[in-house]
Formats: structure tokens, sequence, C-alpha cells
């Protein structure tokens, strides 16, 4: 009787345990028709990381339980937020669930101080149909709506009909858009992957799903991400099919779930209160010829040398010009507007070797007007960034008509004449690097990624001595 007595009481605190790992739930309408919304599962020991789930079905329903709400406690338990979203269907109008969607994740990160969500740690969960609606947003979404990683369980990802899910395909675009090529191109998203700006993925599918076929999809997101050099990994196991979900009956249920935590573990996000490091330049700072840039470039390599207490993003574009008239202006890419919306505490500027083109160095009267709209851009955010001027690092070969006497009789010049005016401070990489030309590639123009760990360190140790 006694066993029996203490069994019972442990069963109980075992139960009183499961049910303490969600300390609130909640619902927030997301449309003014009422029909979206979001179902919240607050952990009881949050961690500020936290998942907007969206839900499968074909963009024609919702399987909300075993792709929604069955997923609280495991989350909760890694004091993790969980959100799961009732999306409105597309019907052929795509604005309707990628808006709520998006304002999925705007809520979330408006309230995060309230429900304990670091704001920078906000990612996306999709299944299927609701995996494309998820990297749909990973990849098209501006950055205010654009989460911080996803999590994509045999995802949709083309819109193409002969190589994916005809219903969700057709359901999203609509017939008519499934006639526009360029259309079903944009919306096939391994064609949108962006290097740096598409958030760390992890996909999960089966070999034998026999809906939506692993190597046109899940796999070819994959391998985009991969090409880009983004954080990404992918899953593949033997057996299970379509829409396996958090099914028990899975049979790799328990390793699926091992893997996708060990990967959460791996991607806990920035420290709260981290200050914010914004990396703006070309394709130095993009990390060209560097296999896995977002992890050996410079930024990557700075954000090791500075630690945790420091968040830095990498918003380098390849072939940019300060110059507004060069051939590919900064200010009118994506990055730019990326790297204001993330409201940056410091801002590092490298941008000026490809503008020392003669095609592009004939604006030189515009350079430095078009540098102090970038500082005014920043300044005018709504938040006052440390602002820091980087010159160029050594152009040590001619390549692309890339002028190094450019760099040191025109653009340094006018750089530092700006920082004067503006009171900012001046990294002088063309000095600090000119000793480095047997760490770069052979176009003598890029750092490999020794070239690039050197470039940190100049960095951060000019950051800290102006702390």
């Amino acid at each position: 009787m006694t066993k029996r007595l203490f069994l019972a009481a442990c069963a109980l605190i075992a139960m009183h345990m499961l049910q303490a790992q969600t300390a609130r739930q909640l619902t927030v309408s997301l449309s003014d028709d009422g029909k979206a919304n979001i179902v919240g599962y607050l952990p009881t020991h949050p961690t500020g990381m936290a998942v907007v789930g969206c839900p499968g079905g074909g963009y024609r329903t919702l399987s909300m339980k075993n792709e929604g709400h069955d997923w609280s406690d495991y989350f909760n338990r890694q004091g993790i937020a969980y959100f799961v979203l009732t999306y409105r269907m597309p019907n052929g109008d795509r604005t309707i669930p990628m808006g709520d969607a998006e304002q999925a994740i705007r809520t979330v990160r408006d309230s995060a101080a309230v429900w304990g969500i670091n704001p920078y740690n906000v990612g996306i969960m999709g299944f299927s149909a609701g995996g494309h609606l998820a990297s749909t947003v990973s990849t098209h979404s501006s950055f205010d709506a654009r989460p911080n990683f996803s999590i994509l369980f045999y995802p949709v990802i083309s819109m193409n009909e002969r190589e994916s899910h005809k219903g969700s395909c057709v359901n999203f675009l609509g017939t008519d858009g499934q006639k526009d090529a360029r259309l079903v191109k944009t919306f096939s998203n391994q064609h949108a992957v962006r290097a740096h700006l598409t958030p760390p993925a992890i996909i999960l599918t089966a070999n034998d799903d026999r809906v939506v076929p692993p190597v046109t999809n899940g796999v070819a997101y994959y391998t985009a991400m991969r090409r880009a050099g983004n954080d990404c990994a992918l899953y593949v196991y033997p057996t299970g099919g379509h829409g396996f979900g958090f099914k028990t009956t899975f049979g790799y249920h328990d390793q699926m779930l091992n893997d996708l935590t060990t990967w959460l573990q791996h991607h806990r996000g920035p420290k709260p209160g981290a200050l914010r490091v914004a990396c703006i330049g070309n394709s130095i700072t993009d990390g060209y010829g560097i296999d896995m840039a977002e992890q050996q470039g410079y930024p990557a390599q700075l954000q090791r040398l500075l630690g945790s207490s420091y968040h830095v993003r990498n918003f380098g574009v390849s072939s940019r010009t300060l110059l507004n008239k060069g051939d590919h202006p900064y200010q009118q890419e994506e990055a730019w507007r990326a790297a204001l919306a993330f409201r940056p505490d410091i801002v590092l500027i490298k941008l000026g070797t490809n503008d020392s083109k003669p095609e592009n160095w004939q604006y030189h009267q515009d350079f430095a007007s078009d540098l102090q709209q970038m500082i005014d851009a920043l300044k005018a955010n709504g938040h006052a960034p440390r602002i820091v001027l980087c010159t160029p690092i050594p152009a040590f070969k001619p390549t692309w008509n890339i002028s190094d006497s450019v760099i040191v009789n025109g653009i340094t010049p006018i750089i530092n004449k700006v920082a004067k005016k503006n009171k900012l401070q001046v990294i002088d990489l063309h000095t600090l690097y000119v000793a480095d030309g047997d760490k770069m590639l052979s176009d003598g123009i890029h750092p490999d990624a020794k070239g690039c760990r050197r470039m940190a360190e100049i960095i951060a140790e000019a950051l800290r001595a102006k702390q």
C-alpha cells in the first residue's frame, strides 16, 4: 500500500511539473475580421527565445494539432515561448497569409518585454505549406517582420507545381499566378535566399515523402543556403512520409526531437542587451571568395573577438559603391534598409574600393555628400549610433580597374574630412593592413580567411580603445 501511495505521489508531482512548464496561455487577434490570431504558450522559465508556428494544410486548411498545439510543451520545457498561428487562406491572394505571418512576428517582438522574449531571437516554424509560408517570410519580408531563424518541416519551397505540391502552388498564387513564370520563380524560395539576410534554418524531412518531393523543395532550399554561405542544417530521415509533425508514431520521432533540440541549443541568439554592430560594406565585408563567409568573413570573426556583449551583423554586398551614381550604389540595396532597421548601436562603414574604378570615380565630387547622406540617415534613424568610418584596405593588384592610388590620394582624404566634420572615429585599415599582402586571395583585392581575421583584430582593438 505504501509503495502504491509513493508511486501515486510521484505521478502527481510529475504531472504538476509537466503542467508547470507553461506559465501562461493567451490569444491575440491579428486581423480586423478576427480570423487570424496567435495562441501563445509562455514558459515558466523563459530563455528569451520564441517560435511562431505555421501549421500546414496546402493553403486550404490548417493542421492545428499535430503541426500546431502539440508542440507547446516541447518548446516550453526548454524555456522557449511558442505561438501557434492561425493564418487566413490565400485563395490566390498570397498577401493574406504573408501579412498574417508578418503581423505575428511583429506582435511577438512588440510585446517582447512583457512576455520575457528577446526581440532579436524570434524564429518561425512551418510544416508543408506552412513551411512555404515560413520560408517566404524568411526571404521576402522586410527586416522588422523577418524571423531570426527558421524551422522547416517537409516544406513546400517551390511554386512550380510540376516539382512541388500542386494544391499549395495553385492556392497560394492562384490559377492565373501559376501561368506567370516570373511570379512562380519569385516565390519559389530557393531563388530568394540572400547571403547574410536570410536567417539560419533547419530543415527536417523524410526521404520517402511523395507529397512534397524533398529534392526539389527542402533540399533545394538547403542548397541555396549553402551556396550563399548561410547557416543551414538538413535532416533527411529514411522513412516517415509526409506530415509526421509531432506524431509519436513517426519512427524517428525521438531522434527528430533530439536533432531539433541540439540545433536550438546552438542557436540561442544574442545576449539580451548586447550592443548591436552593423558592418556595412562591399565584397570585402560580404566575404567574397571565402567559403562559408557567414562564419569566416571579417564580421563573423569580429563577433568572436568581441564576445557575447556584442551582436555583430554582416550587411555587406559585393560590387557596391558608396557613390550613388556608381554602377552599383549601396544605398539602393535591401541590405542598407535592413541595416537601418537593425537600429545598430555601432556602425562600421567600409566602402570606397569599387568607387576607385575610373567609371565610378568620375563622380568623385559626390563622394563626400553621398557619405554624409549615409551618416545623416543613420543619425535620423530614431537611434544615436556610434558611427565609425574605415578606410579601404590596400588594393595590392589593379584587378577590375580598382586603383590603390585613388584610394590613397582621393578617397581616404575625403573620409578623413567627413569624419572630422562629424566628429567620427576613423580606422585606417589601409595603413594598418598594408603589411598583410600575404593574406589575400589571388586577385589582390579580397582578403582570405586569415586576412579577415586580421581585419577583425584591427577593428576590435580600435573599438575597445575608444570605449
